[in-house]
C-alpha cells in the first residue's frame, strides 16, 4: 500500500528508489477535525515544516487564522502532497494550518530522513524536485479555474457548496434559483444586522432549551446557544468575513425564506467554528440552522420583523441627509435675501420676489417631511415575533414572545445604544403576519419627499438655464463637460440625476402598493419586493440628497447677475401689478400692455407719465416693498 501511493505520487522513481523511500515512510491516521495532534506532524501554524505528507484516503483542509476566523485556503485529497516547503524552504515558519475534515490516512516522511536520502541519491532528488514543481504548476492551474466544493444534503437531496462558504444547501439553491437583480441581500448591511439582532434575541430567549444548553466540545467550554450569540455579535458588528456570505438575491420567491435560511446557515456554520469544529463536513452536526438557530421562529415572523427593524435603523440616515440639504437651502435663503428677481407662475412673469425667498421655500417644504417620517417610525416597531408560521405561535413556548421582544429591546437600547428605537408586540399576531400597511404608509412618505425634491430640481434646472438664451437666474457649479459635440456646453447633471432618482422612487412606491395588495390569506408572499423597493428608495434618496447638498452649496450669483435680475424686474410687465393702488387696475393694465408692445420698461413709462419721480421709484423698488406685504400710496394722496 505504501509503495503504491509513492509510485502514484512520484511516477518517475524506479522500483529501487520507491523501496528506499518507503523505508523512511510511516503511516498515520487522523480523526475528524484533527488539528492539535502531536507536534511532529506539523498541523499548526507558527513553526517550520518537519514532515512531508502524502494523503492516501480522506481530506485535509488548509486554512489560515485571520481576525479570529478560520479562512479556508484549499483542500488536499487522495494522492496529493502536503508540506512541500519542508524541502524547498526548510527553515521557513509557515503561516497555514492543516486539519482533517473526515477520517484521513496519510504517509509521513520526516525532513531529516528525506534530506539524508536525497543527499545520498542526487538522481532521485532531481526526480522528486521535478515532480514537486509539476504538482505545484498543475495545482495552480486547477485552483485558478475551479472552486473546491463539498456535498451537503437537505430535504431536496445533495447540493455542492464551496469549501470556503459559510452558507449551506438552502442558500445555494436560492442563489441558483433567483438570478434576478444580481443584487445580494448583503447590499443592505442594516438588513443583515437586523436579522442577526433577531437571531441573537431568539437564542437568548431560548437559552434554557436543552438543545441550546449542549456543550459539544468540552475543550471550548461554550454552549450551542452561546456560540450562536457570539456569531450573531460578529455579524452585528459588521464583520466582512460573514457579511459577504449573504448572497441570495434581494428579489426571491418564498416570502423571504431564502433570506432567513441564509442567516440561519451562516450563523450555524460560524457557531460550529467557535465550538472548535470545521464549518463543513460536520460530524454529528453540532449546530443546526433549523433546530438551533431558527428555534421558535418562522420566516413569516422573522423576515417582516427584520425589514421593520432595518427601516428603523436606516431612516435616520435619510433624515440626516434631508436636514443637511435643508440647512444649505436656508443658508442660501439668507445669502440671497437681497437679490430681487421676478417670480413666475405658469412659466410667465408674475410679481417680484427675492431669490432668497425662493431658496428658503425649498428648505421649508422638505422640513415638513422629516416630521412626517418620524411620526411613522413608531408604527414600524410593532413586531409579530413569536407568531411563527401564521400568527398562532406554534413551536414557540408561551412566554417566548415576551422574552424575545424584551431581548430585542435590550440589544437595541442597552447594547447598541439606539435609545430612539423600541419594539413592542403586535396586537393581533394573525393580522400582523400578513399586514403590510405600515410599509405602504412609509413608502408613501418617501414618495412625497421624492416628488418635492424632483420639483425643486426642475426649478434649479430652469433657473440655471442658459447661459444666454435661458432664465439664467442662478449659476450651478460646472461639474463636467456637457456635450461630445458642442464645445463649452455644461449641463445641470446633478439636478438631472436627482430627478431620475425621484422617478425611480415613485415607481418603487407603486411596486410596494401592488405587492401589498397582492397578499393572500395568512401571508404576503411579496414582502421581498416590498423590502427591496423601500430600502432602495431610502438608500438612493439619501445619496441623492447628499450629492445635491454639495452642489447647492456651490450655487453663486454674481454682482452682474444681480443687476441683470433687477433690470428684468424693471422691464417686466408684472411690475405693473404694484401700480394698481397708485393709478388703478385699468391704468396699470395699459402700462403692462405698452411694456410688452413697445419694449420700454415699466420704470421708463412710470417716469415718462409722471406717476413717480426717480427718488420715489428707487424707494418703490426696495426689495422689502416688492417682496413683503406692502401697498403703495395712491396718487390721490
Amino acid at each position: 500500500m505504501i509503495e503504491t501511493t509513492l509510485q502514484t505520487v512520484f511516477p518517475e522513481l524506479t522500483s529501487s528508489e520507491i523501496q528506499q523511500l518507503a523505508a523512511i515512510t510511516t503511516t498515520k491516521k487522523f480523526a475528524v477535525n484533527d488539528v492539535a495532534i502531536p507536534q511532529e506532524f506539523d498541523m499548526k501554524a507558527g513553526q517550520p515544516r518537519r514532515v512531508l505528507m502524502l494523503i492516501q484516503t480522506g481530506e485535509i483542509e488548509i486554512f489560515r487564522h485571520e481576525e479570529g476566523f478560520q479562512q479556508h485556503i484549499a483542500s488536499r485529497y487522495e494522492n496529493e502532497i502536503l508540506g512541500e516547503e519542508m524541502l524547498l524552504e526548510p527553515e521557513k515558519v509557515h503561516q497555514l494550518s492543516y486539519r482533517s475534515i473526515v477520517e484521513t490516512q496519510a504517509l509521513v516522511i520526516r525532513r531529516i530522513d528525506m534530506e539524508q536520502l536525497l543527499l545520498a541519491q542526487p538522481e532521485m532528488a532531481r526526480k522528486i524536485y521535478r515532480q514537486l514543481a509539476i504538482n505545484a504548476t498543475r495545482r495552480l492551474e486547477q485552483e485558478s479555474h475551479s472552486v473546491r466544493c463539498h456535498s451537503e444534503r437537505d430535504s431536496m437531496g445533495e447540493v455542492q457548496i464551496p469549501n470556503d462558504a459559510y452558507y449551506g444547501s438552502q442558500t445555494a439553491r436560492a442563489i441558483q434559483n433567483f438570478k434576478i437583480t444580481g443584487i445580494p441581500i448583503a447590499h443592505f448591511p442594516k438588513l443583515i444586522k437586523s436579522l442577526a439582532i433577531i437571531k441573537k434575541a431568539a437564542a437568548r430567549a431560548n437559552s434554557e432549551a436543552p438543545n441550546l444548553k449542549r456543550v459539544p466540545n468540552a475543550a471550548m467550554g461554550l454552549t450551542v446557544g452561546e456560540a450562536i450569540i457570539h456569531a450573531c455579535d460578529e455579524i452585528i458588528e459588521g464583520n466582512q468575513f460573514l457579511q459577504c456570505q449573504f448572497l441570495v438575491d434581494v428579489i426571491q420567491g418564498g416570502a423571504g425564506t431564502s433570506t432567513n435560511m441564509n442567516a440561519n446557515e451562516v450563523i450555524a456554520k460560524r457557531a460550529r467554528e467557535l465550538l472548535g469544529f470545521p464549518k463543513f463536513h460536520p460530524e454529528g452536526n453540532p449546530v443546526d440552522p433549523n433546530d438551533d438557530v431558527n428555534m421558535a421562529q418562522s420566516t413569516n415572523d422573522v423576515y417582516p420583523s427584520a425589514v421593520r427593524l432595518t427601516l428603523m435603523l436606516t431612516y435616520t440616515e435619510l433624515t440626516s441627509a434631508m436636514q443637511a440639504l435643508i440647512t444649505v437651502f436656508l443658508a442660501k435663503g439668507e445669502e440671497f435675501a437681497s437679490v430681487i428677481k421676478m417670480g413666475r407662475t405658469q412659466l410667465q412673469d408674475a410679481v417680484p420676489m427675492t431669490l432668497g425667498q425662493e431658496f428658503r421655500a425649498f428648505g421649508v417644504t422638505l422640513e415638513e417631511d422629516i416630521d412626517k417620517l418620524e411620526r411613522n417610525v413608531p408604527l414600524l416597531g410593532e413586531l409579530n415575533l413569536g407568531g411563527t408560521a401564521i400568527g398562532t405561535g406554534i413551536l414557540a413556548s408561551p412566554d417566548y414572545r415576551a422574552r424575545v421582544l424584551d431581548e430585542v429591546n435590550h440589544i437595541l437600547q442597552a447594547e447598541l445604544k439606539l435609545t430612539h428605537i423600541a419594539v413592542r408586540p403586535a396586537l393581533d399576531l394573525v393580522e400582523a403576519s400578513w399586514d403590510t400597511g405600515v410599509f405602504v404608509l412609509f413608502s408613501g412618505v418617501i414618495k412625497r419627499i421624492a416628488v418635492k425634491l424632483s420639483k425643486i430640481c426642475n426649478d434649479l434646472r430652469l433657473l440655471s438655464s442658459g447661459p444666454l438664451a435661458g432664465f439664467g437666474d442662478i449659476r450651478l457649479p460646472a461639474v463636467q463637460a456637457g456635450s461630445s459635440i458642442m464645445p463649452g456646453k455644461v449641463n445641470p447633471v446633478i439636478p438631472e440625476v436627482v430627478n431620475q432618482v425621484a422617478f425611480q422612487v415613485i415607481g418603487n412606491d407603486l411596486a410596494v402598493t401592488i405587492a401589498a395588495e397582492g397578499g393572500q390569506l395568512q401571508l404576503n408572499a411579496f414582502e421581498p419586493i416590498i423590502a427591496f423597493n423601500l430600502l432602495q428608495s431610502m438608500q438612493m434618496m439619501t445619496r441623492a440628497m447628499r450629492t445635491l447638498t454639495a452642489h447647492v452649496q456651490g450655487i453663486v450669483v454674481t454682482e452682474q447677475d444681480k443687476q441683470r435680475l433687477r433690470e428684468r424686474v424693471e422691464q417686466s410687465p408684472g411690475l405693473a401689478t404694484f401700480l394698481i393702488p397708485v393709478i388703478g387696475y385699468q391704468a396699470a393694465t395699459k402700462i403692462a400692455k405698452e411694456v410688452i408692445s413697445s419694449g420700454r420698461s415699466v420704470k421708463d413709462l412710470v417716469l415718462a407719465q409722471g406717476i413717480m419721480n426717480e427718488t420715489q421709484w428707487e424707494a418703490f423698488m426696495h426689495p422689502d416693498n416688492l417682496t413683503r406685504p406692502y401697498r403703495p400710496a395712491s396718487q390721490a394722496n
